[in-house]
This record gives C-alpha cells, structure tokens and sequence, in this order.
C-alpha cells in the first residue's frame, strides 16, 4: 500500500491512526485529511519526535494497513 491509496481513504484509516498515535485527536485526523506531510509535522509536535522519526513512523503505519 501506498500513501496515495491512504490518502484516497483517509476517512478509514482514522481509527488506525488514532490507535497508533492515542495523542492525535478526531480534530487533528480531520484536519490532517490524508496529507503524509501534516501528519509528520503533529508528530513531531504532540510526540517530540525528529522528522526522521516521524518519517519512520509513518512508514511503519503504512506498512500494518491491509487495503
């Protein structure tokens, strides 16, 4: 899966991402709205992550969701 094909479904994933990421509020998934970059940036803001990390940790989301 790719980040085009989350984005595309961002509505779905929500719930997945909220479970990962339990400091990211319904408002920040919503305001996110499937966009890789926005979402790195609450991460590394809500979680003091680098962006290195945040990069990685996308990465690892992606790789858990099943289309």
């Amino acid at each position: 899966m790719n980040w085009e094909q989350i984005s595309g479904r961002w509505k779905q994933w929500t719930g997945k991402a909220k479970q990962k990421w339990g400091k990211l509020t319904d408002d920040d998934l919503t305001v996110i709205a499937g966009k890789r970059d926005e979402l790195a940036g609450l991460l590394q803001e809500r979680y003091g992550y680098a962006k290195e990390q945040a990069e990685k940790e996308i990465d690892e989301f992606v790789r858990e969701l099943k289309l």
